[in-house]
């Protein structure tokens, strides 16, 4: 099993959303899509325009689940979303290949993985990456597990810790403040 990190650092994250932003507004979007709503990749690939285009909420069947999750647009995408949904047609999907069909994950994967090679991020990195960037940094923002776990609908707090990384993080700092 290849186990992704999330983007830790913030200055990474704005590396990268500066090398996407040269690339095209579509592969900035995925990945700001994905670090500030916690999406799986297969959702984000899943939303069509009419989705998205002037709304406050987007409502979504996770595809893995199968349960419903609505959320708020953040101020951050609210303008993306505008630009990128301009002139198009309200039923078709929200991000496409060079030959018009719906993106595929794989294409995304090459995305993510090259901006963040080219950003200098030396660690595992892949779709999933996206979602634990967001788990990470909004449980700094908010110290909340509660939250956060319902977010990701997972079992436990446990898993939400390991999954973004953080129980990781909490052992690397007791053994390096830890001298006898």
């Amino acid at each position: 099993m290849n186990i992704v990190e999330p983007i830790r650092s913030k200055k990474d994250l704005k590396k990268i959303e500066s090398i996407l932003k040269k690339q095209s507004l579509r592969d900035l979007l995925i990945f700001t899509i994905g670090t500030n709503c916690g999406l799986r990749i297969s959702d984000i690939l899943n939303l069509n325009v009419e989705s998205v285009r002037n709304k406050s909420y987007i409502n979504i069947i996770e595809k893995k689940t199968g349960k419903h999750k609505r959320f708020p647009v953040n101020s951050k995408l609210k303008p993306m979303l505008n630009e990128f949904t301009k002139n198009r047609y309200k039923d078709e999907p929200l991000f496409v290949s060079i030959f018009n069909n719906r993106m595929e994950r794989t294409q995304c994967y090459r995305i993510i993985k090259n901006a963040c090679k080219d950003a200098g991020v030396e660690y595992k990195v892949g779709t999933h990456t996206l979602r634990k960037t967001f788990g990470y940094h909004h449980y700094q923002k908010f110290k909340d597990i509660a939250v956060l776990q319902k977010i990701f609908n997972h079992y436990s707090p446990q898993i939400t810790l390991r999954y973004i990384g953080i129980d990781q993080d909490m052992i690397d700092e007791s053994y390096n403040n830890f001298i006898l």
